[in-house]
């Protein structure tokens, strides 16, 4: 907390002593009371017992974070430099009102950290920054990844599907990355492209058979294309992680994400709908050789395919927010002939939320969310997203019971809460 405050006063005699055109400080702090709570069946694999099992229950109360907008701390500004162009950067750290914590570990603004060049050309950005991939999951769910009613296709990204845990770190921002965004003034159409560094050191000491490593672990490459006028709004896309590797082995492996997503707003109604599609594989140089050791076990790969619609209903000073989201897998194991199909029914899951905000004023609202949640064939998926930047210490994750041979079933979560931005 010392060093944000170290920060905090750099920041303002920067801004007082420069001609910057605009410097702010920003932020949310929302917090709630939430409840989760999970049904856990006794599946063991697909194996009945002879002897039903009771199910297991876990449940949770807390102080919660985020049940409407992340919680956060920022500063933002912007230089004229002339001629139509602009430096600007961009400083935002999550922040915990509920425990009064800013920032994750070392890193205090986790959230973004950029500088940009702005113009006629668009704007180059340097830094920590929301993946292209990311955007799509945020903008066409009702609920915006906050809370209870989160979209089940984020909470994919190391709830539902263990292998996909290896992306948690790769998936929503990046780090070491350099942007560009085309300008606004196109009509509306929209876009983005971005490429991260792993700034892994190369050297011949990966050329030793002996010495696991991950040579090429943290790479990123994706881009967002779209089109935005009147009451449509809609864009698509692609990218990829390298989230895990053997550089001697020739191993690698790559989590690609496809979406397209789209909302219409017909001013009494706005709907919202999104597809999506993730696949996790891993490719060998020379299958032949490689050595299936317990130290280089066989991976499974994964494809995923999510669905979310939904619909946001202005009441007032209020809006009314509901969506169904459903995400499939399908697993395929490693042998030395290649990749074959897995007999076990593929996992899935699927989530009704609703949810109600009433705006006190423009920067300060009430919210109360509800959701369930059905997993099937050993899916576990929690009430809310583990994956969330915005869920903050203390929280544990409902979905399965530590007894063995126990998975998820169903589960539900409440929020009930107040947002305030300044």
């Amino acid at each position: 907390m010392n060093k944000i405050l170290v920060a905090i006063a750099a920041l303002t005699a920067i801004g007082s002593a420069s001609a910057q055109s605009s410097v702010a400080l920003f932020g949310v702090v929302d917090i709630g009371v939430s409840y989760y709570q999970t049904t856990s069946n006794y599946q063991n694999n697909g194996v009945i017992p002879a002897t039903p099992k009771p199910d297991l229950k876990q449940s949770q109360t807390v102080l919660s974070n985020g049940g409407n907008a992340g919680g956060r701390l920022g500063f933002r500004g912007q230089e004229d430099l002339g001629g139509g162009l602009a430096a600007g950067f961009w400083l935002e750290s999550s922040m915990w009102g509920d425990v009064a914590t800013v920032g994750r570990g070392a890193l205090y603004f986790d959230r973004r950290s950029t500088v940009s060049l702005l113009g006629p050309f668009g704007e180059v950005r340097l830094g920590r920054d929301y993946s292209p991939t990311f955007w799509n999951d945020g903008v066409f769910d009702p609920f915006g990844n906050a809370g209870s009613g989160s979209s089940l296709i984020v909470q994919t990204m190391g709830s539902a599907f263990p292998t996909l845990q290896l992306n948690r770190g790769f998936y929503a921002r990046k780090s070491n990355s350099v942007g560009y965004f085309l300008p606004p003034s196109l009509g509306g159409f929209y876009g983005q492209v971005m490429y991260a560094f792993n700034e892994v050191v190369n050297s011949d000491a990966l050329n030793d058979p002996t010495t696991a490593n991950n040579a090429r672990t943290g790479r990123y490459a994706g881009g967002r294309a779209g089109y935005a006028n009147g009451p449509l709004d809609v864009a698509v896309a692609y990218g990829g992680s390298t989230v895990a590797d053997n550089f001697h082995f020739g191993s690698t492996t790559n989590v690609t994400t496809f979406n397209i997503g789209a909302s219409y707003d017909i001013d009494v109604v706005k709907f919202f709908g999104e597809y999506s599609k993730v696949d996790v594989k891993s490719d060998f140089v020379n299958i032949a050789a490689f050595p299936l050791t317990p130290a280089l076990s066989p991976p499974q790969d994964l494809s995923t395919n999510n669905y979310l619609v939904g619909l946001t209903i202005p009441v007032g000073v209020g809006l009314i927010k509901a969506s169904y989201s459903q995400v499939k897998g399908e697993f395929s194991a490693f042998t030395r002939a290649g990749a074959v199909p897995v007999t076990t029914p593929p996992p899935k899951a699927q989530k009704y939320a609703i949810g109600y905000v009433h705006n006190l004023s423009k920067r300060t609202a009430l919210y109360a969310t509800f959701a369930v949640t059905d997993n099937e064939n050993g899916a576990a998926i929690s009430p809310v997203s583990v994956t969330s930047a915005d869920v903050g210490p203390g929280y544990t994750n409902t979905a399965n019971s530590s007894a063995p041979g126990y998975r998820a079933g169903r589960g539900y979560g409440y929020d009930f809460g107040i947002r305030h931005a300044f």
